[in-house]
């Protein structure tokens, strides 16, 4: 940290600005999601939101979100909204590139949605994607 500033020092990082209109090199963020994701951050005590994805699920791929202190040096970093940017990991980027992100309300409960116009198909319960026909 450096001794004028309470925020992490910043390491260099390939930055994406993310926009509301659909981009297929961006990733975006809706207002409800970005308030939500900045409330979970503090919760956690760390300062930053990794989006990754991982081989499961009963379609092939599940999305990961991952509180981190520092990001990777390979990390890209896409600002989606003020004071909040999202993390991904080269290696995750063709996956999720163009994904927009929105918190969904049902019922009593809310929970992340990720609309990925890259997916061929989605699993009933909506936790897995597939892509390429795989």
């Amino acid at each position: 940290m450096n001794q004028t500033d309470s925020k992490p020092e910043q390491r260099p990082s390939k930055r994406v600005a993310g926009t509301l209109e659909f981009d297929p090199a961006r990733i975006s963020v809706t207002a409800a999601a970005a308030e939500h994701i900045l409330r979970q951050i503090a919760l956690s005590g760390q300062h930053h939101l990794r989006l990754g994805v991982a081989e499961s699920g009963c379609n092939g791929y599940m999305y990961t979100l991952d509180y981190i202190d520092t990001p990777a040096v390979e990390d890209t970093e896409f600002e989606v909204a003020d004071e909040l940017s999202l993390f991904v990991a080269e290696s995750d980027l063709p996956l999720v590139l163009g994904t927009e992100v929105d918190l969904v309300k049902e019922g009593l409960n809310s929970t992340l949605k990720f609309k990925n116009p890259n997916a061929d198909s989605m699993c009933g319960c909506g936790e897995s994607f597939s892509m390429g026909g795989q």
